[in-house]
């Protein structure tokens, strides 16, 4: 039986993000989601060995590749609009779970058992969906480091309000890598090797 389920993910590529900013440089969901993917095992690592937590690295990676993978079908919603009242919110997270759900259902029978806990939250992962929260949140206060570094003021109300996000969630594996690794996100390449 054929399956569209990989060639719909792929289809990541062309979801541009940040629609209603001016990019110096514009950013796919793909790019995003292995970033992500990247920030999010970090945590985990970071929390297993800087806090004693046993938590399973791999998978928050995992999750983190699939975390936004229904805006292939709902596209990216601006934060703006997503979040402008409870009403629109919740509205808009039921429709992600039903884009996830189609997604998933595109897999053959045989596969969908191993990616559920993948695309529907179970509660022992709970702490590992956090991480992946919070990598989502670094990702985009990266971006705003990145287009500040660039030149571009448009993205320096954005990074205050993503940064208070971050501060709010009071993880202390993402204070460990806002102060170990974040800094260099603000060195050119010469500093950096």
């Amino acid at each position: 039986m054929e399956s569209n389920f990989f060639a719909m993910i792929s289809r990541m590529k062309f979801i541009e993000r940040w629609s209603l900013m001016r990019n110096s440089r514009q950013e796919n969901l793909s790019e995003h989601s292995l970033e992500v993917s990247m920030l999010a095992h970090a945590l985990a690592v970071i929390s297993n060995e800087r806090f004693g937590n046993k938590l399973n690295a791999e998978k928050a990676a995992l999750i983190g590749i699939y975390h936004d993978a229904s805006e292939i079908i709902t596209g990216d919603m601006p934060t703006p609009i997503k979040y402008f009242n409870e009403n629109i919110q919740g509205a808009y997270k039921e429709v992600e779970k039903h884009a996830a759900k189609r997604l998933h259902l595109m897999l053959p029978e045989y596969m969908q058992k191993s990616y559920e806990d993948i695309f529907y939250p179970i509660e022992e992962d709970a702490y590992l969906w956090k991480l992946v929260k919070a990598a989502d949140k670094l990702a985009a206060l990266i971006k705003c480091i990145e287009e500040e570094k660039a030149g571009n003021t448009e993205f320096i109300s954005a990074k205050k309000s993503i940064r208070k996000q971050i501060d709010d969630m009071k993880l202390k594996e993402v204070d460990v890598f806002i102060e170990e690794f974040l800094p260099a996100y603000g060195k050119n390449l010469d500093e950096l090797n």
